[in-house]
C-alpha cells in the first residue's frame, strides 16, 4: 500500500437514514452510525474515480440517535415469483434513524492494483503524479459547488441527504452521548476497491466514544 494519503471530509444529513444490521433480517434495524461501506459510498457518490481507494477514517454523530418505524410497499425484485407473476407488493418493515447529521472523515491514495484499471483511468494515473492529491483537489471543489457523481443516500436510495458539503458552523459532535457498544458491524462485502471480489467482512466490538467512532485499521484497507 502506498503510504502518501490525503484527507478529505464533508458533512451529510438527513430526515431518514437506515444503516442495516445484517442480522436483523427482513425487517432490517439501523446501526447508530454509517458503516465503513457506506462511507466510502457517500464520498465516492461525490467523486468517483478506480484510480484511488477511498478509506474511512471516522465518522462524528452530530445528532442524537431517534429509532422510528417505518413501513413500505415493496414491489421489486426479491418478491415471490407468484407475487410478482399477480403484481402483489409486501409490505416491508424496518427501524430506521430520523434527524440524521454526520460528519465524515476519509484518507485518499493511489489504487495500487493498476493492473485492473479500465484504460481511461489508467490513462488518468499515467498523466497524474499524484493521485490522492489530485482527487483531494477535485472533491473538494465538487463538494463545494454541490455537485455529485451520483444521488448521496443514507442507507436506502428513497432516504436522500437534506444537505451534503463542507462542514457547517452551526452543527457540533454530540460528545454527550454516553458510549454505545456495537459487538458486531458489517464493514463491508466489496472490500478491495474496483472489480472486487464479494467478501463479506465485519468489525467487533466496535465503539461510539462521545459521539465519535473511529473504523477500526485493517489489512484490507
Amino acid at each position: 500500500m502506498v503510504n502518501t494519503s490525503y484527507p478529505i471530509m464533508m458533512e451529510i444529513a438527513g430526515n431518514t437514514a437506515l444503516w442495516t444490521r445484517p442480522d436483523t433480517g427482513d425487517s432490517p434495524c439501523s446501526y447508530p452510525a454509517p458503516t465503513y461501506s457506506a462511507v466510502r459510498g457517500l464520498f465516492e457518490s461525490v467523486l468517483w474515480g478506480p484510480a484511488v481507494l477511498v478509506i474511512p477514517r471516522r465518522v462524528e454523530l452530530c445528532s442524537i440517535p431517534q429509532y422510528h418505524s417505518y413501513a413500505m410497499n415493496y414491489g421489486g425484485p426479491l418478491r415471490s415469483t407468484t407475487s410478482i407473476r399477480n403484481g402483489n407488493n409486501y409490505q416491508l418493515f424496518a427501524t430506521v434513524l430520523t434527524d440524521v447529521c454526520y460528519r465524515l472523515y476519509a484518507d485518499v491514495v493511489p489504487n495500487p492494483k493498476k493492473e485492473i484499471l479500465p484504460e481511461s483511468a489508467a490513462a488518468w494515473d499515467r498523466r497524474t503524479t499524484s493521485p490522492g492529491h489530485a482527487y483531494q483537489e477535485i472533491f473538494n471543489r465538487r463538494l463545494k459547488c454541490g455537485q455529485s457523481y451520483a444521488t448521496l443516500s443514507l442507507g436506502w436510495a428513497e432516504f436522500t441527504a437534506s444537505y451534503f458539503g463542507p462542514f457547517r458552523g452551526t452543527t457540533k459532535i454530540c460528545s454527550e452521548l454516553p458510549d454505545i457498544q456495537i459487538p458486531s458491524m458489517l464493514r463491508g462485502v466489496f472490500q478491495n476497491g474496483y472489480q472486487s471480489e464479494y467478501n463479506a467482512v465485519y468489525d467487533v466490538d466496535v465503539l461510539v466514544h462521545e459521539g465519535v467512532l473511529v473504523y477500526p485499521k485493517r489489512g484490507d484497507w
